[in-house]
C-alpha cells in the first residue's frame, strides 16, 4: 500500500482507481475506523465523566461506570458505524445496478472515514477547554428515591450555557468533516460499486444528508 494520504484526502478519485488495481484489503481502513475509535473514546471519556460526577452523588462508583461505558461505547460504536454506513451505501448502490462485493465497499467507506478523525480530534481540543467551565449539579443519595430530581438535574447540565456552546460546535465541526468525507465515499462508490457520478453522488448523499438533518435536531431539542 504505497497510495498518497494526501491523495485520499484531495484527489480521491486517483487514489481509488489506483486502489481499485489491488487485491481488497481492510487492514489500513480497520486501521484509521480504530484511530476514529481511539479518538472518540477521549473525547467520551470528558463528556462520561461530567454525567460521572452528577451521579456519583446518588452511588459511589457511579461515575466511573458511566464513564467506561462511554469510552468503551464510543470505541466499538465507531466499528459499528462503519459497517452501517457501508451497508446503506451498498444497498442504496442496488437502486442503480452497482457491481461489486460488499467488502470492497467497506474498504472504501472505511479510507473515507479518515477526515472524522481530525474532526474529532479537534472536537477534543476544543473541550478540553470546555469542560472545566462547565457546571455539574450536585446529587445527595436521597436523590435516588425522587427521579424527578435526577431527571432535572441531568436536564440542567445538558442545558448548562457551556454545554450547550461545546455541543453546538462539536455538530457543526462533525458536519463539515462528514461533508469531507461524503465527498470521498462518491468516489469511493463511484469506484467500487461502478457508478456514475450522479449515482455515486445519491448513494452517499441521501444518507449523509438525512443523518445531518438529524444533528441539526438533536442540537435544537436540546
Amino acid at each position: 500500500m504505497n497510495h498518497s494520504t494526501i491523495d485520499l484526502l484531495i484527489r480521491p478519485g486517483a487514489f481509488f482507481q489506483n486502489v481499485m488495481k489491488e487485491n481488497e484489503s481492510l487492514k489500513f481502513p480497520a486501521l484509521i475506523i480504530l484511530a476514529g475509535g481511539i479518538v472518540g473514546a477521549m473525547y467520551g471519556y470528558l463528556i462520561g465523566g461530567l454525567t460521572g460526577q452528577l451521579l456519583n452523588g446518588i452511588m459511589p462508583g457511579m461515575g466511573t461506570i458511566i464513564t467506561l461505558s462511554t469510552v468503551l461505547g464510543a470505541l466499538i460504536g465507531t466499528f459499528i458505524f462503519w459497517v452501517i454506513w457501508a451497508g446503506v451505501m451498498y444497498a442504496f448502490s442496488y437502486i442503480f445496478k452497482g457491481e461489486g462485493t460488499f467488502r470492497r465497499t467497506l474498504e472504501f467507506v472505511g479510507y473515507g472515514y479518515l477526515p472524522q478523525v481530525f474532526g474529532t480530534l479537534i472536537t477534543f481540543v476544543i473541550a478540553l477547554d470546555y469542560i472545566p467551565r462547565i457546571h455539574v449539579p450536585q446529587l445527595s443519595a436521597a436523590a435516588a428515591q425522587n427521579p424527578e430530581l435526577v431527571t432535572a438535574a441531568v436536564k440542567a447540565l445538558m442545558q448548562d450555557s457551556v454545554m450547550m456552546e461545546l455541543s453546538q460546535i462539536a455538530t457543526i465541526i462533525s458536519m463539515v468533516f462528514l461533508l469531507w468525507s461524503a465527498n470521498i465515499w462518491i468516489f469511493g462508490m463511484q469506484n467500487s460499486r461502478k457508478l456514475s457520478a450522479r449515482d455515486a453522488a445519491l448513494c452517499v448523499g441521501i444518507p449523509v444528508v438525512l443523518y445531518i438533518l438529524y444533528m441539526v435536531y438533536s442540537v435544537t431539542v436540546m
